[in-house]
């Protein structure tokens, strides 16, 4: 006996999502009247009868997303999340949010829940580590994903990967900190072979080499506890260092405490920019220069990437790098 179309034959005949197959089904506004019309086409076309009994025992995950973040203590994160369920909300959808809390394990456990319950598609800021397990459950399960702000995953082109672009960002501060007579810069903050790190230390390394200046990176965990102790490090090991660009702002946060506790200037003495602009950038004093990835911005921008991937069935790029700028202020002057 032939077997009956299913949801997911119907989704593959039109070229869209299952998700979208099911917002069709659903009546939803939320698609496009001609992917509407495409979707009944090819369901009369395949023969496919919607089950509408055995569809009401699923109706109320539909339109259900899930957002998975390593870390909701870092106000960085929090402002992405934040952004990403409003615009989410916006259009419809309800929005499941997880903090892994940088533990590859947890990760696995809460992406499988969300798959158990239903979910529509996911945006994931990964944790890292042996995360393999969390990538092959979604595999599985077909659902449209995006990795956001850690590359994680190799494979782009079943997991579309999208960040703010951390090199350009190396680069522009790196070449103020030297137009603002900066002789010897350091990078302070960051773990080495993790993307983001790689991605914000190579503009800097790139602009030092251009013109022949050495470099001097300070490894360690992106928070202010790691700042306080590098700036300490920096005064009594590497007293030439006039300047630092730090992976994140809470890195800059911290070093900017560890040079009050020692006496030295922030900016007259050391020059300290640092990377995400989160709010408290601009109220510290002095306030601190910063790279500006305008994350609210990137997080609206990635909800309506997925939402177009559900509805339209129109898949993000590979990669996207999305723009940034540097704010400028007193802890570089």
């Amino acid at each position: 006996m032939e077997r009956r179309p299913t949801i997911i034959d119907v989704a593959k005949a039109a070229g869209v999502s299952k998700s979208t197959v099911s917002l069709v089904l659903q009546n939803s506004p939320l698609v496009k009247r001609e992917t509407r019309e495409d979707v009944r086409r090819v369901m009369r076309e395949i023969g496919y009868v919607y089950n509408r009994a055995a569809a009401n025992l699923r109706s109320s995950n539909v339109g259900l997303i899930g957002l998975v973040i390593n870390d909701l203590r870092n106000p960085f994160f929090t402002e992405f999340a934040t952004s990403v369920q409003m615009a989410l909300s916006a259009r419809g959808y309800a929005t499941v949010v997880a903090n892994t809390d940088e533990d590859a394990e947890v990760q696995g456990q809460v992406v499988g829940a969300m798959i158990e319950h239903g979910v529509s598609g996911l945006i994931l800021s990964s944790a890292y580590g042996a995360v393999e397990r969390g990538f092959e459950q979604i595999a599985r399960s077909g659902i449209p994903t995006l990795q956001v702000l850690r590359h994680a995953h190799p494979d782009t082109e079943l997991f579309p990967f999208a960040a703010p672009d951390g090199p350009q960002g190396g680069r522009l501060a790196t070449l103020h900190l030297l137009q603002q007579g900066a002789k010897r810069i350091a990078f302070a903050g960051g773990l080495m072979g993790r993307s983001v790190t790689e991605a914000r230390l190579a503009g800097y390394r790139a602009v030092l080499a251009e013109r022949g200046l050495p470099e001097r990176v300070l490894t360690g965990r992106p928070n202010r506890a790691f700042g306080r102790e590098a700036a300490l490090w920096l005064a009594k090991d590497y007293p030439d260092v006039d300047a630092v660009l730090c992976f994140n702002d809470l890195t800059a946060l911290g070093i900017m405490s560890g040079c009050a506790e020692i006496g030295r200037r922030v900016g007259p003495d050391l020059k300290v920019a640092g990377f995400d602009d989160i709010e408290e950038s601009a109220l510290v004093f002095p306030s601190l220069t910063s790279v500006r990835s305008n994350i609210a911005g990137f997080g609206q921008a990635m909800a309506a990437n997925l939402l177009a991937w559900l509805e339209e069935g129109v898949k993000p790029a590979a990669e996207i790098l999305s723009p940034v700028e540097l704010i400028t202020r007193a802890s570089t002057q």
